[in-house]
């Protein structure tokens, strides 16, 4: 591990607004079971302390909370959280050394409503309760190519049914992402199962579009845009007592 990855997870412990949970800390011990409807074949999961606590013990109000899943950098949290200061934003992604730039930029911006969770997205429903939960982004995600690995996709309906758990009834989901195989999977999965859409494009910047909200663009995003990518963007409502399938 290089010099500059050790001193940033060195920092990253010391930010107020990130939560880092060990493996232990959700997983129980003893031999876990296959099961086909986990990608990663774990089941002994348990709940963490913060779980139902993200606005009475981290941001100390009662505005709606978003995540971010995937998050990266961090961009679109910082982003969000500065634009909507009456909203409250976490990222959530496993890459430490990335996301330590989106929490020292929050930090450094006193962002308070602004919060990172490392940990594997999976396991998500161990950090927020039923209802805690009113809107989630899925921002350049690893689209998982080919159909072995399709249940991996976020927006997989396993991984769907996940959020049903955690959102508000309606709630919604977005995504962008300029990989067109993930994009059509995920309109064939809301199509399939009849989910309300709000917006969907093969091309967003081509699209006229006056919203704060999809002007913020990520470093990985730039990219792609100047090699010539096309940005696809959908976003859908989540019905709770709509299993998807």
């Amino acid at each position: 591990m290089g010099k500059n990855k050790l001193a940033r997870w060195t920092e990253l412990n010391s930010f107020p607004n990130v939560i880092q949970p060990s493996i232990n800390d959700v997983v129980e011990s003893g031999p876990a079971q296959p099961d086909e409807r986990f990608p990663s074949g774990i089941i002994r999961v348990r709940d963490h302390p913060v779980k139902g606590k993200w606005r009475t013990g981290i941001f100390k109000n009662n505005n709606p909370v978003v995540l971010e899943l995937g998050c990266g950098k961090g961009e679109y949290t910082t982003g969000l959280a500065s634009r909507f200061p009456d909203k409250n934003y976490i990222g959530v992604d496993i890459k430490g050394a990335r996301m330590w730039r989106g929490a020292k930029a929050s930090n450094d911006q006193k962002l308070t409503n602004a919060a990172f969770l490392r940990t594997r997205i999976e396991f998500i429903n161990s950090f927020f309760a039923e209802d805690e939960v009113d809107e989630i982004w899925i921002t350049f995600p690893d689209p998982h190519p080919g159909t072995r690995n399709a249940n991996k996709r976020l927006t997989s309906p396993w991984y769907l049914n996940s959020y049903r758990e955690l959102l508000k009834d309606r709630g919604m989901i977005h995504l962008k992402t300029d990989n067109t195989e993930l994009h059509n999977y995920t309109k064939k999965v809301v199509v399939s199962n009849s989910l309300e859409t709000l917006l969907i494009t093969d091309d967003l910047y081509s699209e006229k579009i006056s919203d704060d909200i999809l002007s913020i663009r990520t470093h990985y995003e730039q990219l792609f845009l100047k090699s010539g990518l096309k940005i696809k963007y959908i976003s859908f409502h989540l019905e709770k007592d709509k299993t998807i399938l």
